[in-house]
């Protein structure tokens, strides 16, 4: 094998774990998916699991956030966050997360790249900040979109 062979090998399967990286799968029962389908839960961390499906969904909906504080760094403003998104539809390995103003002006994404296609529940760490279009003091409506505009879970958020 050519050295550029080796090197476009190389990477290729380092934008793949990166990729992967950034998407975990979530495993919960089919009483807890449902419960929440079509929703996407922002947190700080990872959902908690309880003892049983109801004691894991009031948990789930007491880790729930609506609004974000972010931190400034220099000049800008970063939110940070997890999600944990319970599809309505699933199919796609690529995903977007989209936020619009008033809840129809598309102001910033994220693309999610390495998603298992059959898993309807997807959780992951986003980092997003005043440059890619956000700003301190707005309510947004975050849309997880596969494809052109299929929404596949949502939620609103006020970024502070």
């Amino acid at each position: 094998m050519s050295p550029r062979k080796i090197f476009s090998t190389a990477v290729l399967v380092a934008a793949l774990l990166i990729g992967v990286r950034g998407a975990a799968y979530a495993d919960m029962s089919k009483t807890v998916i449902s419960a929440f389908r079509g929703q996407l839960v922002v947190s700080k961390q990872e959902l908690p699991e309880g003892k049983n499906d109801k004691d894991t969904i009031a948990k789930i909906k007491k880790e729930k956030l609506t609004q974000l504080v972010g931190e400034a760094q220099e000049e800008v403003t970063y939110w940070n966050f997890h999600y944990t998104a319970f599809l309505s539809k699933t199919g796609s390995s690529k995903l977007k997360l989209e936020f619009y103003a008033d809840g129809k002006r598309f102001v910033a994404d994220k693309t999610l790249d390495g998603i298992d296609p059959k898993s309807s529940v997807l959780s992951g760490d986003i980092s997003i900040n005043e440059d890619e279009g956000l700003a301190k003091g707005k309510t947004y409506v975050v849309k997880l979109v596969a494809g052109k505009n299929t929404v596949v879970a949502t939620t609103s958020l006020l970024m502070k």
